[in-house]
């Protein structure tokens, strides 16, 4: 395998993946819209497309990140993942016992699978009996050995690609966004949707710190460019015609 192909920390890729628990062999997670309507799992509100990804960033389970650190491209992988790699173990803490009442209070019939939001923290309901109601806030992967299936389809190939693809990594897009870069400096112009859009606000550091793992400890400057519109010089209006006069002798006979 030529260097070339091979992917180290700090590549910035892009990944093709489907996860499945090994058990059931139940898929739960997946870039290719197929696969997803082939295991009943298409939702139409979801893009299906392989993911930018910064090796090395520890934002996907560290079993699958120790898979992608020196793997081909475009070769197709097949690995285990054991749980103590993957969600972890479950853990009997996450599990509660909740009175059918604090459902209640805010309107709420509880049923077994339904999802349940308690102090910042997502669980799933797990039993409903007369009074009480249990709910799990482990991770519905808890304690579950996975199955992925994954491509490494590109990596970035110079430092404005690398930009372009830790954008769309923290941000879900690099549409828009005017890259330079100089020795000390990345100057990265926003587009106009970035001055309103509040989950730019938190994926700008994010994106420092991936552009500095990436690309080394560099100045990193955003730029907004609020443009003067200067309104245009009135057109020169069109030189109004008289109509030329025409002698009654010289109108054809048909127009008399």
């Amino acid at each position: 395998m030529s260097e070339d192909n091979k992917i180290v920390k700090g590549d910035v890729i892009s990944l093709d993946f489907s996860g499945y628990i090994e058990e059931s062999n139940t898929l739960f997670d997946t870039t290719n819209e197929q696969i997803a309507q082939d295991n009943g799992v298409y939702d139409e509100k979801s893009t299906y497309a392989p993911i930018s990804y910064l090796v090395g960033s520890g934002r996907i389970f560290p079993g699958l990140e120790e898979a992608i650190e020196g793997a081909e491209l475009n070769k197709e992988y097949e690995i285990t993942v054991p749980f103590e790699k993957g969600a972890g173990a479950r853990d009997s803490r996450l599990v509660e016992t909740i009175s059918i009442r604090d459902f209640a209070k805010q309107d709420v019939q509880p049923y077994v699978g339904m999802e349940f939001q308690s102090r910042n923290r997502t669980g799933i309901v797990t039993a409903v009996t007369a009074g009480r109601v249990r709910v799990d806030y482990n991770s519905p992967l808890a304690g579950k050995n996975l199955k992925y299936v994954f491509t490494v389809v590109s990596k970035a190939q110079n430092d404005d690609e690398k930009i372009e693809g830790i954008l769309k990594m923290d941000y879900g897009t690099s549409e828009g966004f005017s890259i330079s870069i100089s020795e000390n400096v990345i100057e990265i112009v926003l587009p106009d949707v970035c001055k309103y859009d509040s989950n730019w606000g938190m994926a700008k550091y994010r994106v420092i710190a991936d552009l500095r793992e990436a690309l080394g400890d560099k100045n990193v400057r955003f730029v907004e460019e609020y443009v003067k519109n200067v309104p245009k010089e009135d057109e020169p209006k069109e030189e109004e015609r008289v109509p030329e006069e025409i002698a009654p002798e010289e109108i054809p006979p048909e127009e008399q």
